[in-house]
């Protein structure tokens, strides 16, 4: 029986500017239950105060303790090593790294910086890496749906590139890191095998969820979810739901 569930956001719960049909419902059924939530979010664009105003715009209600994201993961990170962030990320998300530290001890911390990723940008990034800073890639996702609803480059192509010309392995922060699935399930003090994860993403969400452990992971049928995802991975879904409606009854009749 699960005893705590891992949600992914854009693309479960919203899509674009628009709440997925049945995600304000699901979510109150589930919290019914008293089960924890946590929502486990590979978003790199928007600060954390954003995406916490439009999951309320919608009708979701979310405690900030409730929402994980890897420039929060990161920050934790750069304060244990003593590294200041050389940012590659939107403007937007550099709130979220106002009390990093300061210093001459650099780390470079990729994101989805999206028009930002000019080439003068790539090659100060380089530049840091090549004088031994270490890289630290706050996802690597290969897409996600942009707002016009076709899907959009993610960061994980620049996070190769940057590997590829500096010959430097990134350190992954978001989904499918392991150690960002146990922080999720060690916020709600549970083991990762007691866990659910639903998510739109077989990669990240689905495929790396079941390599890190946790018990079951659900694709929802919504999002930058493509007819055939469930096969591409050798770690296939424990269920696929048709949203995150269906994917919460689903929860519900495991719960019992």
């Amino acid at each position: 029986m699960p005893l705590g569930v891992l949600m992914d956001i854009a693309g479960v719960l919203y899509d674009a500017d628009r709440v997925v049909p049945g995600a304000v419902d699901a979510v109150s059924k589930l919290r019914e239950t008293g089960v924890p939530i946590r929502y486990l979010t590979n978003s790199t664009r928007r600060p954390k105060q954003r995406i916490l105003k439009t999951l309320s715009s919608f009708g979701i209600a979310a405690n900030p303790s409730e929402v994980l994201t890897p420039a929060e993961a990161a920050c934790g990170w750069l304060m244990r090593g003593g590294y200041a962030p050389h940012l590659l990320v939107h403007p937007y998300l550099e709130e979220d790294f106002l009390d990093a530290p300061k210093g001459d001890r650099i780390a470079v911390v990729v994101g989805d910086a999206g028009p930002y990723f000019t080439y003068n940008a790539m090659n100060a990034a380089f530049r840091q890496l090549v004088q031994g800073a270490p890289l630290v890639a706050l996802a690597a996702n290969r897409v996600f749906k942009d707002a016009d609803g076709d899907l959009t480059l993610d960061a994980g192509a620049f996070v190769t590139a940057l590997e590829y010309s500096s010959g430097t392995n990134a350190l992954l922060l978001g989904k499918p890191s392991s150690d960002f699935f146990m922080s999720g399930a060690r916020s709600m003090g549970c083991s990762l095998s007691d866990v659910v994860m639903i998510g739109d993403d077989i990669e990240s969400d689905v495929s790396g969820a079941i390599a890190a452990g946790i018990g079951t992971a659900i694709l929802v049928k919504t999002g930058k979810y493509r007819a055939g995802d469930e096969a591409r991975f050798s770690h296939k879904p424990s269920y696929v739901a048709s949203d995150v409606g269906a994917a919460v009854d689903f929860v519900l009749e495991m719960l019992g």
